[in-house]
């Protein structure tokens, strides 16, 4: 979980995730997680197996189609990383998807908004 220190930017929470041991960029790719390696041996996670333990907003300071959210997550496996959606016209559909059916199975761990 975060600290009470000014996480403020995307860059300082994603520092900040790594040196926690989130070191994984997720992506969702056929509706499961996996990392962007281009490696066919990676593992693929479905919504069962993953746990969002944290999530933080990002507000575009000039248009609000530049707001984010970035989730931290943590797979069945004990592997740990993150994955990003934008908001309204640029969100990543399939990211969305699967965090709302990691969130309708009671897979998230933090409660209330950031």
């Amino acid at each position: 979980m975060q600290d009470k220190e000014e996480m403020t930017s995307l860059v300082t929470v994603e520092k900040k995730l790594n040196s926690q041991g989130y070191t994984n960029d997720f992506t969702v790719k056929d509706g499961r997680l996996t990392t962007m390696d281009d490696n066919d041996n990676v593992p693929a996670y479905t919504p069962e197996e993953t746990t969002i333990v944290d999530y933080f907003r990002f507000e575009g300071e000039s248009n609000p189609d530049d707001s984010a959210i970035l989730y931290a997550i943590e797979t069945s496996d004990g592997a740990k990383g993150t994955i990003s959606s934008a908001y309204g016209v640029y969100a990543n559909e399939d990211v969305d998807q699967f965090i709302l059916k990691v969130e309708s199975l009671g897979k998230n761990l933090v409660k209330g908004t950031k």
